[in-house]
């Protein structure tokens, strides 16, 4: 049975994306080698990559023509797209869930010899950690303070103790969290 992981990049104040959808470029701060390494190694781990419609869409648009090892595993793996709204999803290798969500990962997870990663996607995330079904939350910090734009954890959100499983400082000042659920 695999994991479902949230991986996401925030602010040190708790930003995942600034006042606008896609404001991201503190994304670049913490962008090298030992990330690229780390993100290699998940997308080699994965079964499947679990996106809401507005994350999907960006990745679809930019990783159906980008080049490289990072390109050739983002195009390759399994994708889930979570939406009501999508007709279809036609980036190679998507499947559209437009109901049972909740059920339909739960499913997926317990069939899966890997794991599956939620990149991105902070609505959905809200959902999912609502619904208690992640079993690891991996958040890249970078050392950036926003001031404002969107949190990836909602305010309105029940307190949850999680386990520290890591920390990975990197060389440029950001650190990679692992926590279990």
């Amino acid at each position: 049975m695999g994991k479902l992981i949230m991986w996401n990049i925030i602010t040190l104040d708790g930003y995942f994306e600034g006042t606008k959808s896609w404001d991201l470029p503190f994304h670049e701060t913490v962008w090298g080698p030992e990330l690229e390494r780390l993100s290699i190694g998940q997308l080699e781990s994965a079964a499947y990559l679990v996106f809401g419609r507005v994350t999907y869409e960006g990745m679809a648009a930019y990783w159906t023509d980008a080049e490289g090892e990072i390109a050739d595993l983002m195009n390759s793996i399994p994708k889930i797209v979570i939406s009501r709204t999508l007709e279809s999803a036609d980036w190679t290798n998507s499947t559209l869930v437009q109901e049972n969500i909740v059920s339909e990962l739960i499913r997926l997870k317990s069939e899966a010899d890997k794991d599956m990663y939620v990149f991105g996607s902070a609505n959905l995330s809200e959902t999912l950690i609502r619904e208690e079904i992640f079993d690891e939350y991996r958040i890249g910090v970078a050392p950036v303070l926003l001031g404002s734009g969107k949190r990836l954890f909602p305010e309105l959100m029940n307190t949850k103790k999680l386990s520290l499983l890591s920390s990975q400082p990197l060389s440029n000042g950001g650190i990679v969290l692992k926590y279990r659920s």
